[in-house]
């Protein structure tokens, strides 16, 4: 009877584990080298379908351009990251933005975002400490993280429910590479808003600390964006 107890306890731990090191449901952004708008742009254009048409719909003029702000108030960024024993997730308390929305289109607009990683918030506090380290994001030496988009293209029936593709330059820990990653995003009266969970690889960015041999952390990490951008 012992024996077996302890072959089921076994089993149990060993479920445990493989639950908190199966992989994320989120899509997997898409990495390459920095790019400018013109480059990403001429890229679209030269696609079939849907992002041709695109392209030759931002090409005309597409209205007046409003600058609304992005902030910690109303809006959140957010990450989950996993070893093999557990997950956690996180938010950074402070950052600031701007979408440039021009004539109601998100085609034809553009997102900025600057994250004080400093302001990294996780439990445990300890955790924290660690993940502004060296090991991991380095804050002394790269106290900014930044994106700003090249392309936006319609995806109508996108995945998760995803209205468009977002295609820009992300920079973290002093590499900066372009993602592409599905967002949902709604223009109303009120202003705009963008939600967006997608999987990056850290490896990619410079953060390679693999954790404690018997509780090795996962190359993946989600990124979770909550946007809101209010007019006036």
């Amino acid at each position: 009877m012992k024996s077996s107890r302890s072959f089921l306890a076994a089993l149990a731990v060993t479920a445990s584990l493989s639950a908190c090191t199966s992989a994320p449901t989120e899509p997997k952004a898409k990495v390459g080298p920095p790019a400018s708008a013109a480059a990403t742009q001429a890229a679209s254009a030269a696609a079939p379908s849907a992002v041709a048409t695109q392209a030759a719909s931002a090409a005309a003029p597409a209205g007046p351009t409003v600058t609304l702000a992005l902030s910690p108030e109303k809006s959140k960024v957010g990450f989950v990251g996993a070893k093999v024993t557990a997950s956690h997730e996180g938010h950074f308390a402070q950052f600031t933005g701007s979408i440039d929305l021009v004539g109601d289109k998100p085609e034809s607009s553009k997102v900025r975002l600057e994250v004080d990683m400093g302001s990294l918030v996780i439990d445990p506090p300890k955790l924290a400490g660690h993940l502004k380290s060296p090991d991991f994001f380095d804050i002394a030496q790269f106290p900014k993280s930044s994106f700003e988009s090249t392309a936006v293209t319609v995806t109508p029936g996108g995945e998760n429910g995803a209205t468009h593709s977002i295609t820009g330059n992300l920079t973290m820990r002093g590499v900066t590479k372009s993602i592409t990653f599905p967002a949902k995003i709604t223009v109303s009266p009120a202003g705009v808003s963008a939600t967006a969970d997608f999987v990056i690889n850290r490896k990619d960015f410079g953060v390679v600390y693999a954790g404690m041999a018997d509780d090795l952390i996962k190359d993946d990490v989600v990124l979770k964006l909550a946007l809101e951008a209010p007019r006036g």
